[in-house]
């Protein structure tokens, strides 16, 4: 009895050790895809993450978006699907934070290859990021999911939008404005006001 006992107790411990080596595949896909509208999940690509944690393809799509699994290093739970246009510019920025670049160093070299004409961000194209606590590991669902909507716009300024650069609750606003690097956000209402 001692050692059925003992047997149980080091599953119960091994358990989560194992979870750490690599979210498997399906579960990936099943949770970057709740970031993208529901009538674009099945079409989407995605990345994520081998059983070593490199960076990789996990499913090919057939429409525009691609979509992002965890990633396993990052402190919070985090999803994203972003326009197929854009994939140069984030291509661009994890290759750079593998070369050491990161912060606003990398966020400047890519804007400069955006002004060198190198490296483009196609106007118009959406990004779409969902924050949460975490998630069921049987039904995927995002513990706390918050999705919020980015919508790439170079250059442009409240003048040539209309958009303010300070955001209130549910309404769009333009986040640095004039630079290669200005969007639109747009950050709904937190359930219960939080």
């Amino acid at each position: 009895m001692r050692r059925i006992a003992l047997s149980i107790a080091f599953l119960a411990v091994a358990v989560p050790a194992c979870a750490e080596q690599g979210m498997p595949p399906e579960t990936q896909i099943a949770l970057a895809v709740q970031a993208a509208p529901e009538s674009m999940r099945e079409a989407a690509r995605v990345q994520g993450y081998d059983a070593r944690g490199n960076f990789t393809e996990l499913r090919v799509g057939s429409n525009e978006l691609i979509c992002m699994a965890p990633n396993p290093e990052a402190d919070g739970f985090e999803v994203s699907c972003h326009h197929a246009g854009l994939e140069p510019f984030f291509a661009r920025g994890r290759e750079l934070r593998v070369s050491g670049i990161d912060g606003q160093e990398r966020t400047q070299a890519r804007w400069s290859e955006f002004e060198a004409g190198t490296l483009p961000i196609p106007a118009g194209s959406t990004n779409y990021i969902m924050t949460g606590a975490g998630f069921d590991p049987v039904t995927h669902e995002v513990q706390g999911g918050f999705l919020r909507w980015v919508i790439y716009t170079p250059m442009a300024t409240p003048e040539s939008t209309g958009l303010p650069t300070q955001g209130s609750e549910g309404a769009p606003w333009l986040m640095f404005p004039g630079t290669p690097g200005s969007h639109i956000m747009i950050v709904p209402p937190r359930a219960g006001g939080d």
